[in-house]
């Protein structure tokens, strides 16, 4: 990776540095945290120290580099070995610091390449096509060499506005010769019905090229999911690619006299169906079975090691638990380590849709940690009203039985950043595992400090750093470690242990209180609806059409 900014913009607020920790947090000797009675912010704050936070990652790391994956990179991905060791792991430290442990099994479709994909123009321009900078892989699966074809209903030069439909349906590929790579504009209806009608007309590669209207002319990432919104893996290789390529491509084909592009598109992965994935559940033995506090962490990474999205988060929670082994609490804990979020909230779905209504109805809260040490951070609240953080538009609405009630934990974290002299940007938790228990009505917030791109203005106004890449790479608009399955530099270093602390510690602040609340989780007796919650969600990251 290249070099990150470190703790010297950690620095550049116009704050002294001992305002990084409250007075009250000053770190205590291990011996009395871990026998003393953790049962308030000021006992708590104080044990949540770097050292035993960074021991965790070391070995969430170190389970990483003795677990390559397919692609023979250190990796935690779910449903390889890596994962499963990262799950064994917390289970047998939370056993040992006196939870009741069960680890929960579902099922899910592994997906994982074998080689990095290429894609390029053999003539009449021969040209090899950068991976990221010019075009994405779509999660399928072969290879081709063929000539070119357009399908039906490309709009070039575009409109305003989206109004292509090229590839939505059958008609679009009538006279499309069978073995011929398909061009598709994107436009109208999900990427995965597009490639769908190509493979039926016989297509041996899918090309979906940006619409070309205001904000859709870049380089493409697309989830290939059907009709009904369900995610499916073609067995011809499909790529996403800019507007400027595909019309490129179209003018080439559409040349006088000239034979049409002949085009190389190669995607080599494993397909795997009914492969296991975990949960870990952690339960305090006392506090309230019918008033439950969640805290959870997503353990899977997505593409490699994993580190910051999200061994960060899962340390964090792990520490914490650990820290309050001796605390009675009267709301019972229930610490989570949910797998497959990376792949669409696949655990958190799986067991929010498995809680009988009565189980949901005596969850009172819920707690996310998501991502806690980005080097080029935000110090991001989850609000249930607030912008997403890569769309930036609020993606939902809630009742009141969730939104007023999200905002006490909330309303905890902004008041220990004030604390600290930190500032803060309410954030949705749309992307996030907290939006699984939103959907069935509980109420929930959380922290994160962001991956990828793009840090604005307006957040390094409020928080230093830079513009772009949050993960601090200059220059910046990189699309970084943790969303890129080929730069596989989401390690150690892709952290800041310093940021990890400050969260980990703001994140302690209001489990504690929250476990001893009183108002808010009293209200969980009262019913909770439980509408259907789809198995696998859009990403956060990538469209769908």
């Amino acid at each position: 990776m290249t070099p990150r900014l470190r703790l010297f913009w950690l620095f550049s607020f116009c704050i002294p540095l001992g305002l990084l920790a409250p007075t009250s947090a000053t770190a205590i000797p291990a011996a009395p945290c871990d026998s003393q009675v953790n049962d308030t912010p000021s006992e708590l704050v104080p044990c949540i120290q770097t050292g035993d936070l960074w021991n965790h990652m070391k070995k969430f790391q170190a389970i990483a580099d003795a677990n390559p994956g397919p692609d023979g990179h250190p990796s935690r991905n779910s449903g390889e070995p890596g994962y499963k060791a990262s799950a064994d792991y917390v289970a047998n430290k939370m056993t040992a610091a006196g939870y009741d442990v069960t680890i929960q099994t579902y099922k899910f479709t592994y997906y994982a390449y074998t080689a990095k994909p290429t894609f390029g123009e053999v003539s009449p321009t021969p040209q090899t096509y950068a991976l990221t900078d010019q075009w994405n892989p779509g999660q399928s699966t072969g290879s081709t060499n063929a000539a070119l074809q357009p399908a039906g209903g490309i709009i070039v030069p575009p409109t305003s506005v989206s109004s292509s439909t090229s590839g939505c349906t059958s008609g679009d590929f009538s006279g499309f010769v069978a073995g011929r790579v398909a061009l598709i504009q994107r436009g109208g209806c999900n990427f995965g019905v597009k490639a769908q009608n190509a493979q039926a007309a016989g297509a041996s590669g899918v090309i979906i090229f940006n619409e070309g209207n205001p904000g859709r002319t870049g380089v493409l990432s697309g989830s290939l999911v059907d009709a009904a919104g369900n995610p499916i893996i073609p067995s011809i290789p499909v790529a996403f690619t800019s507007f400027a390529i595909g019309s490129n491509l179209l003018d080439q084909y559409q040349k006088v006299g000239a034979a049409p592009p002949v085009m190389n598109l190669s995607i080599q992965a494993i397909v795997k169906p009914n492969t296991d994935d975990y949960n870990v559940i952690a339960e305090s033995k006392g506090g309230d079975k019918n008033h439950v506090l969640v805290v959870d962490a997503h353990l899977d990474a997505i593409y490699g090691a994993g580190m910051l999205d999200n061994a960060s988060g899962s340390a964090a929670i792990l520490d914490i638990a650990q820290k309050m082994k001796n605390v009675t609490p009267l709301n019972k804990l229930r610490f989570i380590w949910f797998g497959g979020e990376e792949l669409g909230l696949l655990g958190s779905s799986y067991y929010v849709n498995n809680l009988t209504s009565s189980e949901a109805s005596h969850i009172g809260y819920d707690l996310d940690a998501d991502v806690f040490a980005t080097p080029n951070y935000v110090v991001g609240v989850l609000d249930p009203a607030a912008p997403d953080l890569f769309s930036r538009v609020v993606p939902a609405t809630f009742p009141n039985r969730v939104y007023k009630a999200s905002q006490v934990s909330r309303d905890q974290s902004i008041a220990y950043f004030d604390s600290v002299g930190l500032n803060h940007e309410l954030l949705s938790p749309n992307g996030t595992d907290a939006i699984s228990f939103n959907q069935i009505g509980i109420p929930a917030s959380g922290l994160l400090t962001g991956q990828d791109c793009c840090k604005s203005q307006d957040e390094v106004n409020l928080f230093g750093g830079s513009l772009g890449n949050y993960e601090g790479n200059v220059p910046s608009f990189d699309g970084g470690c943790v969303d890129n399955p080929f730069l596989w530099c989401d390690n150690l270093s892709n952290n800041d242990p310093a940021v990890l602390t400050v969260m980990s510690k703001a994140f302690a602040n209001t489990v504690v209180q929250m476990a001893f609340d009183t108002k808010v989780m009293s209200a969980s007796n009262s019913f909770v609806s439980k509408p259907k919650v789809p198995a696998m969600q859009s990403s956060r990251r990538f469209a769908t059409k």
